[in-house]
């Protein structure tokens, strides 16, 4: 169950595009629509899967991958019109590739190794596409916010890249330090 509810919103991917591609209020109302029926899935399939206990480090990767691609669909079709700046979704997929470069190949794990900053950034990549639908909606006066939460998320980003090259090459196996005393 959870699994479906993951691939209903993979299925939703390229309408969603379709409609952030477009300017018109009617593309907008079909968006938040998309938008938000990803949204309910998202928030759902996690707590379905741990109540059935079907939670797998596959069904894990499977809803990564959704949220990202789904995201960065929205926000490249949203570069391609000009309202989001190009560096956010190409930055998104270079982090989403460090995330399962670092977790896969260089630690050789199952799971994705997720970090607390990481997690936040994956759960603010969804808004912007929202509120930019908002400002095609008649909702001008969130531009601002919507530039400012923008780059926000681009330096959070970086610096979660920056971490993540940081720790993957430190070793394994650090001593601990013992409280002075």
């Amino acid at each position: 169950m959870a699994n479906a509810l993951t691939a209903l919103r993979l299925l939703l991917v390229v309408p969603f595009a379709f409609f952030m591609a477009h300017g018109d209020v009617r593309s907008a109302v079909f968006a938040l629509a998309a938008w938000v029926v990803a949204l309910i899935t998202d928030f759902l399939d996690g707590p379905v899967a741990r109540r059935r206990g079907t939670v797998t480090a596959w069904s894990g990767t499977f809803d990564h991958t959704t949220d990202f691609l789904f995201v960065t669909s929205g926000l490249f079709a949203g570069a391609f019109r000009g309202v989001f700046p190009w560096i956010l979704p190409i930055l998104i997929v270079a982090a989403f590739s460090q995330y399962v470069i670092d977790s896969c190949w260089i630690h050789r794990q199952t799971k994705l190794r997720g970090s607390k900053l990481g997690r936040y950034n994956g759960m603010l990549y969804f808004v912007p596409p929202c509120v930019e639908i908002f400002v095609r909606l008649g909702a001008r006066w969130l531009r601002p916010l919507l530039t400012i939460l923008v780059w926000m998320l681009v330096l959070s980003t970086l610096v979660s890249m920056g971490q993540r090259l940081m720790l993957s090459r430190l070793p394994e196996h650090l001593p601990t330090r013992s409280p002075e005393k």
